[in-house]
């Protein structure tokens, strides 16, 4: 599957990292495949990195997202690479968050690319999202795809956390969450 999903320029945006249909999405068309290549999948999960993120939940498509946003930095006369720097700023800790038709909020920061300048995330803490350790997600999406038992054991989350080279769970708050992250991707 091509995690690029082809988001338009100048856009920079990781559905697998921050889009909640695209990540059942992901799922679904990982399920029936045969699971004969886990390094390839698990070379998928790898922009995920180590940390946390904020995954979108809304009704808003990946096009749409883009798009809208397309439309407020067109509307603000900011879609150049050089006036949209100046506009988001372009030290590590420069960002503006926008709004979008559903109520949420993204974060907009500026990437050093010339074609995929304008990085787009979803905003801590806004309507429709939810913030998640990113071994919590990997742990839950790689057992949806290889076990998918609707009973979870420890021995099972246990089973496939070696393929992400992280260690067996064994702290009960860990377990639950990634628990939950499983039912959330099920539904």
């Amino acid at each position: 599957m091509n995690t690029d999903y082809q988001i338009p320029e100048p856009f920079l945006f990781n559905p697998i990292k921050h889009h909640l249909g695209f990540i059942k999405e992901f799922i679904n068309i990982n399920i029936d495949k045969p699971v004969t290549d886990i390094q390839g999948l698990t070379r998928e999960l790898k922009p995920l990195g180590t940390s946390v993120m904020d995954i979108y939940t809304g009704s808003l498509s990946i096009g749409t997202i883009c798009s809208e946003t397309k439309e407020f930095l067109n509307g603000k006369n900011i879609l150049k690479k050089e006036v949209y720097s100046e506009w988001a700023g372009t030290k590590m800790d420069c960002y503006k968050i926008i709004p979008l038709s559903d109520g949420s909020q993204w974060t907009l920061k500026f990437h050093d690319n010339p074609q995929r300048f304008v990085h787009i995330f979803p905003a801590r803490n806004s309507q429709h999202t939810f913030r998640v350790k990113s071994n919590t997600l990997k742990s839950a999406l790689i057992y949806n795809i290889i076990i998918g038992k609707d009973l979870v054991t420890s021995d099972d989350l246990n089973k496939v956390r070696p393929l992400l080279n992280l260690s067996p769970v064994k702290d009960a708050i860990d377990t639950e969450a990634i628990l939950e992250m499983i039912e959330i991707l099920r539904d």
